[in-house]
Formats: structure tokens, C-alpha cells, sequence
């Protein structure tokens, strides 16, 4: 299966629309624009089949109605609790959607950022839309923090060579909170001083790896030491809701104070570099 990113909403969102394809078919997952889409598909003369969404946001969703005016054939995939006309088959938890002879993809309830929202996986790749991200995790918008807390520890657990594709490009952002939270991580130091982005040219390759991300990444670390002894001094109780929400929050704080746009990545790189 060729899998691509093609970046979208760039300078507003920052979206990643992933295509997957084989042979003439192509999938499109949360195309939140579709004239990319098109112009792709196009030149590489791929039908659509079928278009997977992840959650109702409209960065994730807007492109669906070009895309099945363009190919009216394809089939809309999206979550159970959705509430979106457009969405032919409805996925939770078990749901299956097989691409290929060769190629299926499970879907696991991952609700959190949104109540509805979901993540596609098999034992090779996790598309986990804006539950997890490269280095962080979505917001929390209609969801719960236990929701979310749970749903992180259910990614958690598939396998470390898991393949990572997530929604959005804000690796550097997240990467300066992460080495705020854990200084002295040192797989976390070595993941900021080989950071170099090309964001937004079309990702070719996975942005990352659930064992990457299992070292690197505080929310997928809310519950292990030193990330839970740093929560519990900021007020969390040994819950996992409560270590997660104080995370979040805290992340939530710099990012509407602006404090982390004033740490240059580059100067995080060089004094990791020293």
C-alpha cells in the first residue's frame, strides 16, 4: 500500500489529507480540503473508493462533498456517533473496513479531542487523526478528559513498530513543551536534535512511530515516571484522568499565553546540541 501526505489548510490548521492507494484504487482519509486531492488523483490516475473520516471537525471533513461530486462511486466511512449526512457506513470499535485482499484496516474508539472520534489501525500503521500527534495530542473539545486518558492508553498498547500517521504538522511546538515536561528524557533530547521538517511538502514516509512516541511523547507518558511525579506536584491526584487533564492543561496554558511560540526550535536544538 503507497501511503502519502498531502498537506492542507497550510498556515491555518496545518492538516496532513493522507492518501492511501494501490493499483488504480485510492483512499482518502479526512480530507478536510479536496482540490489537492483531486489534482492527485488525477495525475496519477486513481479512482476513489472510499473516504475515511476520523471526527466531525470541519478540517477534517469539508473536502467530501467536491470529492464525491468528482467521483460519485466512492463510499464515506466515518464514526457511529457522528452526525454527518454524507457518511455511508458507520464505524465503532470492532468495525473492520477491508481495502484489499491484503489490506484492512481495524477501527478502535478513541474519543477525547471529540466524542466521536475514532482511529484506524492494522499491525503495521495506526491513523490516529487528532487523538495523538507527533510529539502531543489534540485538545479536548467535545470529549472527556477520562475519555481522552483512556483512549491514549489504548493506543498505548499496540505494537511499538506501529507505523504513526496523525492529522496535523505541529511536531516543533510539541517537542518544546515535551522537553519542558521531561529535560532529562534522553530519547527526547535526540528526537529534538534530528527534527528537520519540510512541512509543507507531501510526506512520503510515516511521521513517526508509536515507539518513538512511547518515549518521547509526555501524553503518551502522563502515568509514567517522572511525568506523573511532575503532575502530582502540579496539583494532579494518582488518577489517570487526573495526571492527564493536568497535562493538557498545562500545555493549554502556554499555548494561549503564546509562551511557547517565544522559544525559538532552533535554539532548543542548539543547547541540546552543547
Amino acid at each position: 500500500m503507497n501511503i502519502i501526505g498531502l498537506p492542507a489548510l497550510v498556515g491555518t490548521y496545518d492538516n496532513y489529507i493522507w492518501v492511501l492507494s494501490q493499483g488504480e484504487q485510492a483512499w482518502v482519509i479526512d480530507p478536510g480540503e479536496s482540490s489537492q486531492v483531486i489534482n492527485y488523483l488525477e495525475k496519477n490516475r486513481l479512482q476513489l473508493t472510499g473516504i475515511l473520516i476520523t471526527h466531525f471537525h470541519h478540517d477534517h471533513v469539508d473536502g467530501i462533498p467536491a470529492l464525491k461530486q468528482a467521483f460519485p462511486n466512492c463510499h464515506v466511512y466515518g464514526p457511529e456517533k457522528t452526525e454527518n449526512s454524507l457518511i455511508q457506513t458507520r464505524l465503532k470499535t470492532g468495525s473492520q473496513i477491508h481495502l484489499t485482499d491484503h489490506f484492512s484496516l481495524n477501527v478502535l474508539e478513541t474519543p477525547g479531542h471529540t466524542h466521536d472520534h475514532i482511529a484506524f489501525h492494522n499491525d503495521d500503521v495506526l491513523f490516529c487523526g487528532d487523538t495523538l500527534f507527533t510529539g502531543g495530542c489534540g485538545r479536548k473539545f467535545s470529549g472527556t478528559f477520562k475519555g481522552f486518558a483512556d483512549s491514549i492508553l489504548a493506543l498505548r498498547s499496540l505494537d511499538d513498530h506501529t507505523k504513526f500517521y496523525c492529522a496535523h504538522e505541529y511536531t516543533e511546538s510539541n517537542l518544546k513543551f515535551a522537553a519542558l515536561v521531561e529535560p532529562d528524557n534522553l530519547p527526547l533530547i535526540k528526537r529534538i536534535q534530528d527534527c528537520h521538517l519540510n512541512y509543507p511538502e507531501n510526506m512520503t514516509q510515516a511521521q513517526s512511530s508509536l515507539a518513538l512516541e512511547k518515549a518521547t511523547n509526555p501524553f503518551m507518558r502522563f502515568d509514567i515516571e517522572p511525568v506523573k511525579q511532575t503532575l502530582l506536584k502540579r496539583g494532579a491526584n494518582d488518577t489517570a484522568e487526573s495526571l492527564f487533564q493536568t497535562l493538557r492543561q498545562w500545555k493549554d496554558q502556554l499555548d494561549q499565553s503564546g509562551e511557547l511560540d517565544q522559544v525559538s526550535f532552533t535554539s532548543l536544538q542548539q543547547r541540546f546540541d552543547r
